[in-house]
C-alpha cells in the first residue's frame, strides 16, 4: 500500500531532556488521534493535537517508567473521556491505582477509527514492556524495547536481558523484514529504520546465544558504545 493510502499518520516530538520521542497516530476519517507515551511537554503535545485538527482519545504506555508517562495527567485533564491503554503485567509491575485503565494482553487489537493497532507484549526492559504494530503500513512504535541501532536497558527494576534476547528476536522473526521502527528514545543517528535495517546493524540482533546476549548487554554494550548510536556490521 502507497504510505498516501494509509488510514492513519504518525506525528512525531523529540520532547524532555531524556530524548524522548512522543508519538501521535491520527485517524485520517475519524479525526481521531492516540498518543503514545505523553511526557516532558503535554503543552506541546496538546497544540500538536490542535495543529492537526484531531481529538485526543487514546493514550498508548510502552511501559510505565516516568519518563514515559509524566504527562498523562495533564493529557487526560485536557480530553478527560481519553481511555489509557497498558498492558497488564505492566499495570501490576507499575502497582499505580488508574482510575480507568484498559488493561490489554500481548496478540490484542483495538481499532482508532479505521486504524487498527496491535498490541504486542516485548518484556525485557520492563515486565508488561509493550510495542504497537500498525499492520496496514507495518509500522511498529518500539518504546525502550529496540532502539534504532541499540536496544532498552535491562538493569532497572524489572528488566530482565533473558527476556530481551527473545523478545528481540522475536520482533525479527514475527514481523516483516520492511517495518519501520518508531523508537522511543532519539538515541541514534536517525530517527527511525526498517527492521531489515537492524538485523543487519544492530549489535543485538545479531546473537543467536543467549548468554552472549545477556553478557554484552549487561557488561560490554555501555562500556563500548555511546550515542549517537550508529550501525555495526554483523562480521
Amino acid at each position: 500500500m502507497d504510505r498516501n493510502d494509509l488510514p492513519y499518520r504518525i506525528h512525531r516530538q523529540e520532547l524532555g531532556p531524556m530524548e524522548n520521542f512522543v508519538y501521535l497516530i491520527e485517524d485520517m476519517a475519524s479525526r481521531r488521534a492516540a498518543v503514545v507515551d505523553p511526557a516532558w511537554e503535554p503543552d506541546a503535545i496538546l497544540n500538536q493535537a490542535r495543529e492537526q485538527d484531531v481529538t485526543i482519545s487514546d493514550i498508548l504506555l510502552t511501559h510505565s517508567h516516568h519518563d514515559h508517562i509524566n504527562g498523562v495527567e495533564a493529557i487526560l485533564e485536557q480530553y478527560p473521556n481519553a481511555r489509557l491503554h497498558i498492558l497488564k503485567p505492566e499495570a501490576e509491575f507499575w502497582g499505580k491505582e488508574l482510575e480507568r485503565p484498559e488493561l490489554h494482553h500481548g496478540g490484542d487489537t483495538m481499532k482508532l477509527g479505521d486504524t487498527e493497532i496491535r498490541f504486542l507484549h516485548t518484556p525485557g526492559h520492563t515486565p508488561g514492556s509493550a510495542c504497537f504494530h500498525m499492520p496496514a503500513g507495518d509500522d511498529l512504535i518500539t518504546g525502550d524495547t529496540l532502539f534504532v541501532f541499540g536496544c532498552g536497558r535491562c538493569d532497572l527494576s524489572g528488566g530482565d536481558p533473558e527476556q530481551m534476547f527473545h523478545t528481540l528476536n522475536g520482533l525479527r522473526e514475527g514481523l516483516p523484514a520492511h517495518t519501520c521502527i518508531h523508537p522511543g528514545h532519539n538515541y541514534a543517528e536517525k530517527a527511525e529504520s526498517t527492521l531489515a535495517e537492524q538485523d543487519e546493524g544492530n549489535p543485538f540482533l545479531h546473537f543467536h546465544d543467549q548468554d552472549e546476549f545477556v553478557h554484552y548487554r549487561m557488561h560490554e554494550h555501555d562500556r563500548v558504545r555511546s550515542t549517537p548510536y550508529h550501525p555495526i556490521p554483523r562480521d
